[in-house]
C-alpha cells in the first residue's frame, strides 16, 4: 500500500455535486492499493496514520498525531499511486490491486484507522467514483509512505 499524506486545515469530498465526505482539520489520505498487498498491510499503514507526529505541539513542533489532537482524516481510494512511469509516457497500472481487492483494502484500512481514532473522525469518499477532493494543505506538510509487512 502506498499512501500520501497531507495535513490539512480543512477537507471535502465531492461526488456527481454531493459532498460524501468532510473534516473540519486533520489530514488528507489518498491511498493505494497494490495487488500484493494484505489485511496485514492495511492494519500496519492504519496504525502508522493514526500515530504519524505531524500535528504542531504548544511550541510549534510537529509531534502530535491524530491520537493527540482527535483531529480527522479523510481517506481517498487512488490507485494511481501504484502507477509505473519509467517506460513512454502512458502510465501502466499493473501493480495495481484489481478493484474487489482494492476496494476490501481499502475498507479494511478505513475499518482499522475508524477503531484507532475513532468512527466519527474518519471520512471517506466513493470507491470507484469521479471525485472532487477539495482541502487547504496547511505547512504545507505533506508525507509518502508504504506498508511493509
Amino acid at each position: 500500500m502506498k499512501a500520501v499524506i497531507q495535513r490539512a486545515r480543512n477537507a471535502t469530498v465531492t461526488v456527481a455535486g454531493e459532498v460524501v465526505g468532510a473534516i473540519p482539520k486533520g489530514m488528507v489520505v489518498l491511498l493505494g492499493v497494490a495487488a500484493t498487498d494484505t489485511a496485514p498491510h492495511a492494519a500496519m499503514l492504519a496504525k502508522k496514520v493514526a500515530n504519524l507526529r505531524l500535528f504542531p505541539d504548544a511550541n510549534d513542533v510537529p509531534n502530535l498525531s491524530l491520537l493527540d489532537t482527535g483531529h480527522g482524516a479523510l481517506v481517498i481510494s487512488q490507485f494511481t499511486l501504484l502507477a509505473d512511469t519509467r517506460k513512454g509516457n502512458r502510465p501502466s497500472y499493473i501493480a495495481a490491486a484489481p478493484p474487489q481487492l482494492a476496494n476490501e483494502l481499502y475498507e479494511r484500512f478505513v475499518e482499522e484507522l475508524r477503531g484507532l481514532i475513532g468512527p466519527n473522525n474518519v471520512a471517506t469518499g466513493r470507491f470507484r467514483a469521479m471525485m472532487d477532493v477539495a482541502f487547504v494543505n496547511e505547512g504545507p506538510f505533506t508525507l509518502l509512505l508504504e506498508s511493509k509487512v
